[in-house]
């Protein structure tokens, strides 16, 4: 189950264990039941220090690790693909190896003093999910009274159905829905505990440049803000930015493949390597200019005498009913994270660019059925897609097609399209809706700025906007390509605009 070089990197990691772990596992005759066991007992046997034994828990196949009196992680299918990391810190910790967090965080988690169990249902081609798991993991190695499960959305298909799950990650906590999505430590800390805890603003200095966004166009500005010399903050609602929400990325100069989370994940340890004051998990809600630039925040109030705006986009909304009513009912938006959860099922794309065809060809190796809906008369997709479409027997494409609502009682069960040309309206039915409609300028806060018709911020040639010192870059500005490679230069841009703005004055 595991290659050569897998394993080998496996032992590296199994010398940090700090104590003997147990696998306890509960089989079955099934299939998944053989596969599980093969994959416990291989990891097994890569350490004197691991241990096996059969157990009856409550979902089956599953296996849970303990190491004297911690314990509370289970993991219900075969932890591969995204989940392997999880799997591996999990181990680590369980034999007692101290997670990688703050202190003020790891003293929130000791401070619970109740029962907390639990649940995520995941797909292991998701790649938000592992956050979620391994935050809950680290919970439940750290205190006794929290515990947590993994589930394989797909290996446990009618055990998520009857919870009523579509979309992952989904957690729950004790037998309730918690958090449906991407939802990191310090969120679900807020939520157990009801209170929201940050590192203060105050005493901040007055920043020469204060980037606002944690995409490829802020960290790109910080760096380029840092290696001037000049003092530097960064601030993000979470960073990382839309880039965290991509799978496969096959163009960016040098890295012939990556994937969202990890290329952001060695952008934000190179940010690191500077002098940059790094604020994440703050939101912006205003700018205005005084004698310096005032940037009011949830958190307090930050001082800086140049700004880069860089808060990227966000997924469009069609603005339908049962758009907003059914998400994570039905309604979805990545086809690599949700995907998994409707195999053998009908399903129906809306979007014919070059995000809704790829979604179509996905989902079509595991859907029964894939409807594409286009408003325009044409497919906007690369021919190279629109090719590989018509080889898919199991996709149907319908142009001029105007998406009137989509409907249902406790999830999604239908879609209404009218037919633009002929006024002919249609209903379908559909267990999942894909929305690919592009992305939107997250500008909606920002005023007494110039922007398009379109949300976008207006830039010159040097990132300048109509805000005196106030610079922008990436997918919130006019642009007319939105690219990670073309958001990072215009973050370089608009830092080195701002710095020369700063020498002039």
């Amino acid at each position: 189950m595991l290659d050569e070089t897998l394993k080998n990197q496996v032992k590296q990691y199994l010398q940090l264990l700090e104590g003997e772990v147990v696998f306890s596992v509960s089989l079955d005759d099934s299939e998944n039941s053989k596969q599980l066991k093969g994959f416990v007992e291989e990891i097994v046997g890569l350490s004197d220090r691991l241990h096996m034994e059969e157990k009856e828990l409550e979902l089956t196949p599953s296996f849970a690790l303990s190491s004297g009196d911690r314990g509370g992680i289970v993991f219900a299918g075969v932890p591969l693909g995204h989940e392997f990391e999880s799997f591996v810190l999990a181990l680590l910790q369980v034999s007692g190896r101290p997670p990688k967090i703050e202190e003020h965080q790891l003293e929130r988690i000791k401070s619970i003093d109740r029962e907390l169990a639990f649940e995520t249902v995941v797909s292991l081609s998701c790649h938000n999910c592992p956050e979620v798991v391994q935050a809950l993991n680290i919970m439940s190695a750290v205190n006794p009274k929290i515990s947590h499960r993994m589930v394989d959305g797909s290996m446990f298909q009618e055990y998520v159905d009857k919870k009523g799950v579509m979309a992952v990650p989904a957690s729950f906590l004790n037998g309730e829905s918690f958090y449906n999505g991407k939802i990191n430590l310090n969120a679900i800390l807020d939520k157990v505990t009801g209170k929201k805890e940050r590192p203060s603003l105050k005493d901040k200095p007055l920043y020469d440049l204060l980037v606002i966004g944690g995409g490829p166009a802020g960290a790109t500005a910080a760096i380029y803000g840092a290696r001037k010399g000049i003092k530097t903050g960064l601030i993000a609602k979470n960073f990382g930015g839309q880039v965290e929400e991509t799978l496969a990325i096959e163009n960016i100069t040098g890295f012939p493949y990556t994937e969202g989370p990890k290329f952001m994940a060695s952008v934000k340890e190179h940010v690191l390597k500077y002098k940059v004051d790094l604020m994440d998990e703050v939101e912006v809600e205003n700018i205005h200019k005084d004698d310096v630039l005032k940037i009011t925040t949830d958190s307090g109030e930050l001082l800086a005498k140049t700004v880069v705006i860089a808060t990227g986009a966000k997924w469009r909304l069609i603005g339908i009913p049962g758009e907003i009513e059914f998400r994570n009912k039905g309604v979805a938006y990545c086809t690599h994270c949700d995907g998994p959860l409707f195999k053998g099922k009908k399903v129906t794309v809306i979007g014919g660019g070059n995000s809704g065809i790829e979604a179509a060809i996905d989902l079509a190796g595991l859907a029964k059925e894939v409807l594409v809906l286009e408003f325009l008369p044409d497919l906007k997709a690369d021919s190279v897609l629109q090719d590989k479409l018509k080889t898919l027997s199991n996709v149907r494409v319908v142009t001029n097609a105007e998406t009137k609502a989509l409907e249902g009682g406790d999830k999604l069960e239908k879609i209404r399209y009218v037919d633009r040309i002929s006024g002919e309206e249609h209903e379908e039915a559909t267990d999942g809706c894909f929305i690919q409609v592009g992305l939107v300028p997250v500008t909606e806060w920002v005023e007494g700025i110039e922007k398009n018709n379109r949300g976008e911020i207006l830039v010159d040639e040097v990132g300048a906007t109509s805000m005196e010192g106030v610079f922008a870059a990436g997918d919130c500005t006019n642009s007319v390509f939105k690219q990670i490679v073309i958001a990072q230069g215009s973050g370089a841009t608009a830092a080195l605009g701002s710095y020369q703005y700063l020498m002039r004055q």
